[in-house]
């Protein structure tokens, strides 16, 4: 709510860099359609694999752990959710299928977000959709097991007023014409430090993201997982929220490192877009330069079936004698033995054919 008074709108300023990051997240936006006529096939494989990526990665920021294979299962093919974990994993996905199916039809409103909740819960003996009924605050845990008060946020006493005010703000801001990439961050930020819910509030906000995303035609987290790109840059993602929530109650708080942060998740979520489906459909990349392209991608341990959903056109054992050639080469590394085993990148350089 401070983030959308319009007072405070009119008092950003854009510098040249980040006016080119807007710019170019545009230029990013305007292909989505050229990709979805020539690519079909490619854009539902890659829409699963977020799916799945996303589901996993949004809980698993939040500390809400599986095995992938059963993150997979449930979120594929409807898997029935057999422990809590599960029954919180079932609860994103179904939202995460609404934010998908019906963004078209939502808006931002009290409703929306106690329904995004509420369907992350249903599979849960609490009762989603409701306010917090007490004070909660955001604390760091140090190294040492100490905790550190990173922020407090809105009362649970003021929290239905709070909502509203961001509600009304942001519609206002949207009649107002002002610059999307600018609101809907500074929604979410006010939504986080809000955090109207006792639990499930980092979850919501990411689910609120994408609906406001695509209601402005930014369709890349259908294909591209932005739960994963903030899961895998979240040490920037709580240090850009610490700085761009103080002094947020006094409305004098610095909204450029948030605005920042959430920017390079798009930009980083359209180039690897633009990568996986402009680069694939090029006749000249050889299934090898796809395999190495998508092990080029990967941050920390991979499996087989990993590379198997980026690269879907390609068999399992072309896959692995890649692979296999990779370790040769001493470019990535195996962990593990059997079904369980690992593949890891021994540096962050782009690989290269040899074909």
């Amino acid at each position: 709510m401070r983030s959308l008074n319009l007072n405070f709108l009119h008092s950003i300023m854009l510098s040249q860099s980040q006016a080119s990051s807007m710019k170019k997240i545009g230029e990013y936006q305007g292909k989505q359609a050229l990709f979805a006529r020539q690519t079909p096939e490619i854009l539902q494989s890659l829409r699963d694999l977020a799916k799945v990526e996303s589901t996993e990665s949004s809980n698993r920021i939040e500390g809400v752990i599986a095995p992938h294979k059963r993150v997979e299962a449930i979120v594929l093919e409807s898997g029935k959710p057999e422990n809590r974990s599960e029954q919180e994993i079932a609860g994103y996905r179904d939202a995460l299928g609404l934010m998908h199916e019906s963004a078209e039809y939502l808006t931002l409103s009290i409703s929306t977000i106690q329904q995004a909740h509420s369907v992350m819960y249903r599979y849960l003996p609490e009762e989603g959709g409701s306010w917090k009924r007490k004070n909660n605050q955001i604390v760091d845990i140090n190294p040492d097991g100490t905790r550190r008060l990173r922020f407090e946020p809105v009362s649970a006493a003021d929290t239905q007023e709070s909502m509203e005010t961001l509600v009304g703000n942001y519609g206002r801001a949207v009649d107002e014409g002002i610059e999307p990439l600018i609101t809907i961050p500074l929604a979410i930020l006010d939504l986080l430090c809000i955090h109207p819910f006792g639990d499930g509030n980092g979850r919501v906000s990411r689910l609120m993201t994408l609906l406001l995303l695509y209601q402005y035609d930014y369709q890349v987290g259908r294909f591209i997982s932005l739960e994963r790109i903030i899961e895998e840059s979240k040490a920037t993602y709580y240090e850009t929220l610490k700085h761009s929530s103080q002094r947020w109650h006094e409305g004098d708080h610095d909204p450029y490192p948030w605005l920042n942060y959430f920017w390079g998740v798009l930009l980083r979520a359209y180039s690897e877009f633009e990568e996986r489906v402009g680069e694939i459909r090029t006749t000249k990349i050889s299934k090898t330069e796809q395999i190495h392209m998508a092990v080029d991608r990967r941050v920390g341990p991979f499996a087989i079936s990993d590379i198997e959903r980026e690269c879907p056109h390609i068999s399992r054992d072309m896959i692995k004698l890649v692979l296999r050639d990779l370790r040769d080469k001493n470019v990535i590394v195996v962990q593990g033995k059997g079904r369980g085993a690992k593949w890891v990148r021994r540096e962050q350089t782009a690989l290269k054919s040899d074909s």
